[in-house]
């Protein structure tokens, strides 16, 4: 009997087991919701244009995981979920369109077209994760911004921003939720403090 012959059985069963394995369940994919508003009282367009830098972050934040701190230096994942994107990538797109929603800057652009622009907003978000405070959870997000002044290579001002919101239960479907909260005010409070750091002409 030719080896040919004598491995078709081995192969037909390796095939039949693995048909059989349970397949790995897909992970939910999630982005960050955003809170529907009217659009603020029309202000007069500012003329300088600004450009929105995807934060530094720590490694156990520069990915697509959702983080969460069950207790004091620990930090894990929920399993089975994921945002559509890096958690910095996340947070700059969310920046860039409270700025457009804003409707003062008409020039946004980020650091993946790296187009020329007269201020780049950019920092690091060291927290962008749940955390348990007396076994309840709530969403922690820390921006330390940068604000510069590109063509001078000057820094005009430096903030950090940290807001903690309480999450209504402890499904992934709700910590997502809080995280939109939380970014709902930090946005904000990015947009005004950028507006008033710029140096008026």
């Amino acid at each position: 009997m030719s080896r040919a012959r004598l491995a078709a059985p081995l192969i037909l069963a390796l095939l039949t087991a693995c048909s059989i394995l349970p397949k790995a369940e897909s992970p939910h994919i999630y982005t960050l919701p955003a809170a529907p508003g009217a659009r603020p009282a029309a202000a007069s367009p500012v003329p300088w244009a600004l450009r929105v830098a995807t934060p530094n972050a720590p490694r156990a934040l520069d990915n697509s995981r959702i983080a969460v701190v069950p207790e004091a230096n620990t930090i894990t994942v929920y399993a089975g979920a994921r945002w559509a994107d890096s958690a910095p990538k996340l947070f700059r797109e969310r920046l860039a369109d409270a700025f457009r929603d804003g409707g003062r800057v008409p020039a946004i652009s980020t650091d993946d077209s790296n187009l020329a622009a007269d201020y780049e907003l950019g920092g690091s978000l060291s927290a962008f994760q749940t955390e348990y405070t007396n076994g309840k959870p709530e969403v922690v997000v820390r921006y330390d911004a940068v604000l510069a002044a590109t063509r001078k290579h000057q820094i005009v001002g430096s903030r950090r921003f940290e807001v903690r919101e309480p999450v209504d239960g402890k499904e992934v479907p709700k910590v997502v939720e809080a995280f939109g909260r939380a970014m709902d005010k930090v946005s904000g409070d990015v947009v005004r403090w950028t507006m008033d750091s710029v140096p008026a002409r």
